[in-house]
């Protein structure tokens, strides 16, 4: 079963593995340098947290084609192609955005016991326990992409 951030071990794994970045993490797949990469990564949570809706629509084939494909157990392949409204095209400082994104997951990290969850902007409702598989897969995703 795929890992929940919700998890205390699973979170701490994601922390443990974001400290070993560092701006010279070479990226294995993809166009992002690390800094981009740690900017893309808060907008998941910008979402689950309602900081954020990235003016995303309720999207019918997303929900039935791709909903699951968020926090099932199948690691997302490489290259996978990325939200227009989350693609990162402009240079991103290392330090600050690991600093926000680090935030961001303290934030979440402070709400482990709430359990209702406003819906997705674009795919819906998730259980709390989607919704920490899918940020877990995520970041999982992201951090294997510069080696770690």
């Amino acid at each position: 079963m795929m890992k929940s951030l919700f998890e205390a071990e699973a979170y701490s794994e994601i922390q443990n593995r974001l400290d070993k970045l560092s701006e010279n993490s070479e990226r294995q797949w993809g166009k992002m340098g690390v800094g981009q990469m740690l900017h893309h990564c808060q907008g998941p949570f910008n979402i689950m947290l309602e900081k954020d809706s990235y003016g995303m629509k309720p999207n019918l084939l997303a929900k039935l084609f791709f909903k699951k494909m968020l926090y099932n157990d199948k690691p997302w392949r490489k290259n996978l192609p990325t939200a227009k409204f989350l693609k990162e095209t402009e240079p991103r400082d290392f330090v600050t955005e690991k600093k926000k994104l680090k935030a961001l997951l303290d934030e979440f990290e402070s709400q482990r016991e709430r359990e209702e969850w406003k819906a997705h902007p674009g795919f819906g409702y998730f259980t709390k326990q989607q919704w920490g598989q899918m940020q877990y897969k995520h970041l999982d995703h992201h951090l294997r992409q510069f080696g770690e």
